[in-house]
């Protein structure tokens, strides 16, 4: 019924060209940040979590790495559930649970209720992003699907922007439960809001002029590919400009990824999921570990350590909108440049920290720098593999590459535990950096397909 209505008020829309797919991107920026919030609490209760229930190193990254082990589980299964039921019957529901999850958080008594909690929070969130990746790839042409999924990515770097000043005003007046209780109410509001303003095709909204879905649907890698030897890839050749590029980053044409067997058997779609296991598995160290570092060895004050841990993220939301801008404006739609510069500048960044300074202000530079040049190229990996499938495929594709980047935010969270008792905050940044050799190592294997004259022409 409902959808019956939204494909007649699209008819009666007006020719001339709304604007509404930014107005959808909101709400996903919005929602994301919401959702990255939920996630991020962790970080500035941590410390005071750790002190309540007398928890090691070790015993605290399971708690954050769980989350990650949920959520990583979750991806390719969210994958089919929104290639199956569509974004707007899955985003509600899981958002809903997130919601419920989050406040639960609050009520834990014991490590054991916590780690529970945390475990299905993860599951509950992991379809979230499939959703939206699904929603940007739908609802954006491919000349502004980088700007986008930057934004996109932006959000979850903003969530954490704002939870550690607000969570330490929280504690400090009301208790570290109550951080987890404040996160959860939103969420529920946005669920109905997506409900009655996103569709799953932008052409059947009513928010959508003829106009508008034309602009969105009058992309070349909109186009399903035929699935055989000669199947064009993409749109529009090479700029001569980007041939020396090319060579370096090994951009060439591709055929389209069309069915689930093709997914799985991509070596490009599980050289991304590496490469975002080693980036995403960095990122969730400094969210999660952060606060308990300002705390712990560099002695700052609450209110010092809510100003000081938000500065990364500050430099994310930042590195991910230049860095979606970049990829598709200035290098012409090509996506590996951006997690290169990414991968070789984070090895430097994470030497740097080992020598960081004592004053906040000049370790919050230091970390803005940090999240702004890790996040230039981290929007990438999951436009990337928009330019390999088709659209019907890339709900599938992106959350194989979800799952290797939450594998990575699993896994580095509870590493960071063990090697802080047995060793130093050094060791931390010295694995880090080498995480971010190997992420760039991998990442020069992987293929950037770019356009045809064929897929031009149409």
């Amino acid at each position: 019924m409902y959808d019956a209505t939204i494909a007649a008020g699209s008819a009666a829309t007006p020719t001339t060209a709304t604007r509404y797919r930014w107005v959808v991107m909101g709400l996903i920026f919005i929602v994301y940040t919401l959702a990255a919030a939920d996630r991020a609490n962790i970080g500035i209760v941590l410390p005071f979590v750790k002190k309540e229930f007398a928890m090691s190193n070790t015993e605290a990254g399971a708690v954050v790495s769980l989350f990650f082990v949920g959520y990583a589980v979750m991806q390719i299964p969210a994958g089919f559930l929104v290639r199956r039921l569509g974004t707007r019957v899955v985003f509600p529901i899981f958002m809903l649970l997130t919601s419920l999850f989050t406040g639960l958080l609050g009520t834990s008594g014991s490590v054991l209720a916590m780690k529970l909690n945390r475990l299905a929070l993860g599951t509950a969130e992991a379809p979230l992003p499939v959703t939206m990746l699904s929603t940007v790839n739908r609802w954006f042409p491919a000349r502004e699907k980088g700007t986008a999924v930057g934004l996109f990515l932006a959000a979850a770097k903003f969530g954490p922007v704002i939870v550690p000043p607000l969570g330490a005003l929280i504690i400090a007046t009301l208790g570290w439960q109550y951080v987890f209780y404040i996160c959860a109410a939103p969420g529920i509001v946005f669920a109905v809001l997506w409900y009655f303003l996103v569709v799953d095709e932008p052409a059947r909204s009513r928010f959508v002029s003829a106009a508008e879905a034309e602009h969105i649907r009058d992309e070349p890698s909109s186009r399903p590919a035929v699935p055989d030897a000669a199947a064009p890839v993409a749109a529009a050749p090479p700029a001569r400009r980007f041939d020396r590029l090319d060579r370096v980053i090994r951009g060439r044409p591709v055929r389209l990824i069309a069915t689930a067997k093709e997914t799985f058997r991509s070596g490009n779609v599980w050289g991304l999921a590496l490469g975002y296991l080693m980036m995403t598995g960095i990122i969730n160290v400094i969210l999660a570990w952060l606060p308990t570092y300002l705390t712990t060895v560099k002695h700052f004050s609450l209110m010092n350590v809510g100003f000081v841990a938000s500065a990364p993220f500050i430099g994310g939301v930042l590195g991910n909108i230049i860095g979606g801008w970049f990829s598709d404006r200035v290098v012409g739609k090509r996506r590996k440049p951006t997690i290169l510069i990414s991968a070789v500048s984070t090895v430097f960044m994470m030497y740097a920290l080992i020598h960081a300074p004592n004053e906040p202000v000049t370790l919050a530079i230091l970390l803005f720098l940090t999240g702004f040049l890790l996040n230039v190229g981290y929007s990438s990996f999951t436009v990337y593999p928009a330019g390999l499938t088709t659209k019907d495929a890339y709900p599938l594709a992106v959350s194989v590459v979800n799952t290797g980047g939450q594998a990575g935010g699993a896994l580095f969270p509870f590493l960071t535990g063990l090697l802080l008792d047995a060793f130093s905050w050094d060791a931390v940044f010295l694995f880090l950096a080498a995480s971010a050799l190997v992420a760039l190592a991998v990442m020069l294997l992987v293929v950037e397909p770019v356009e045809t004259e064929a897929a031009a022409a149409g």
